[in-house]
């Protein structure tokens, strides 16, 4: 068994991008004068109100045209949890005369999980879109899900945990085939593709589109919700008319100009930075093979993000592997950040036909722009040693001797 010594401690490296991107410090300098010498608000009919509002609609108009979108089609809100929840719950009680039917992937994220759930309690029928081994949704099944009193379906087009992307332009496409007076609105939750995705919504087909600026190296308390031009949405958030009336409370300037700033740099590398990650990934994957038995990794082999490394390492725990990754000064995580203090096993990955035991011992490694090679030479260095030493104190060990013993007797 391996010891872990002194000499593995180094500086912070940090592989929680998905969790959260520190902001970019062009961003936090654009952002600066509207906390100071440009404040005002810009509901405010005053000199300093006027020029707040010409820069939340110059931020805004940004923003639309890197999506494709109108400015009108932009609604601002505090998270990507409130856009999703704006999405689910608003569309689904301003279109409840059109049906009560709504349909979720298995994995998506808890923001849309929970809004769903709490639908249900409202008299809303929630339908469950399975996916495969990989977390891939089955277009053949998604079709067969798809009924007349369907509203609403919501599918992430990256997933948090595992990087597997959905194939959400030829899910928009089968809809667009269906009576067009009837046609069941699509919701695409786009947090974690924003950084390396392009997301023209006129070419991903979509309805309504979540995208957040914590995850582009923006400001925290930021995020959009794309909505069509004729959508019906009933607002979540009342007191005042801000964002077409739809989501009440005086915008945030200073994080609006931050978020499409990030943005603006965000389309700008995203290419660059796409195939960058996809060498790391190469290299990263191929050494842990080498260096840790019996490592899974999950996600779809091909249509995944690259910045995103999951695996599932048996008879560890993920959590003892984090805090020990920790100590050592690697900042990784076990999946998404909403569900840390939550001991359940990941849905993600039950989802995807995991075995309970295997589940616990799941670490992502998510990448980011300081993201270098000799970083990840140094987790390969730290994480074997780690996996020896849990596993040698493991009950999940201890049990599965114990079985193979029982099978030669």
């Amino acid at each position: 068994m391996y010891n872990i010594v002194e000499s593995d401690k180094t500086k912070e490296i940090y592989l929680d991008y998905a969790a959260l991107a520190p902001i970019d410090k062009g961003v936090l300098r654009k952002m600066l004068p509207y906390f100071d010498s440009k404040y005002g608000n810009p509901s405010s009919l005053h000199k300093n109100g006027r020029r707040a509002r010409q820069a939340l609609e110059k931020a805004r108009g940004k923003i639309a045209q890197m999506i494709n979108a109108l400015p009108e089609e932009i609604i601002f809100t505090s998270s990507g949890t409130e856009a999703d929840n704006l999405a689910l719950i608003g569309v689904a009680r301003a279109n409840r005369g059109r049906g009560n039917h709504i349909l979720i992937s298995a994995i998506e994220h808890k923001a849309v999980l929970e809004a769903a759930k709490f639908l249900e309690k409202e008299g809303f029928e929630i339908g469950i879109i399975p996916v495969d081994q990989y977390g891939m949704i089955d277009v053949k099944k998604f079709l067969t899900l798809v009924k007349k009193e369907t509203i609403l379906i919501s599918v992430m087009y990256v997933n948090n945990e595992i990087g597997t992307i959905e194939p959400v332009q030829i899910l928009a496409s089968i809809l667009k085939k269906i009576n067009p007076n009837h046609r069941p609105l699509f919701h695409v939750d786009a947090c974690q593709a924003t950084n390396l995705m392009p997301l023209d919504v006129n070419e991903l087909g979509v309805d309504l589109m979540t995208i957040n600026s914590s995850k582009i190296y923006g400001p925290i308390g930021v995020a959009v919700l794309y909505k069509k031009i004729g959508i019906l949405l009933e607002p979540l958030m009342v007191g005042g008319e801000q964002e077409k009336n739809v989501r009440a409370g005086t915008e945030n300037l200073p994080l609006v100009i931050g978020f499409a700033e990030a943005l603006k740099k965000t389309v700008k590398i995203r290419k660059i930075e796409y195939q960058r990650f996809k060498k790391l990934e190469t290299y990263f994957t191929k050494k842990l093979k080498e260096k840790i038995p019996n490592v899974l990794f999950n996600g779809h082999p091909q249509n995944k993000i690259p910045s995103t490394v999951h695996v599932s390492i048996s008879s560890i725990e993920g959590e003892s592997a984090i805090l020990m990754l920790d100590n050592y000064g690697i900042r990784a995580s076990t999946g998404s950040a909403c569900s840390t203090f939550d001991l359940r096993p990941s849905h993600v990955l039950l989802a995807i036909g995991q075995d309970p035991d295997l589940v616990h011992g799941s670490i992502r490694f998510s990448m980011g722009r300081s993201t270098t090679k000799k970083d990840l030479n140094i987790v390969l260095r730290v994480l074997p040693k780690i996996v020896d030493k849990l596993r040698g104190i493991s009950a999940l060990t201890i049990k599965k001797d114990e079985n193979q013993k029982n099978k030669k007797e």
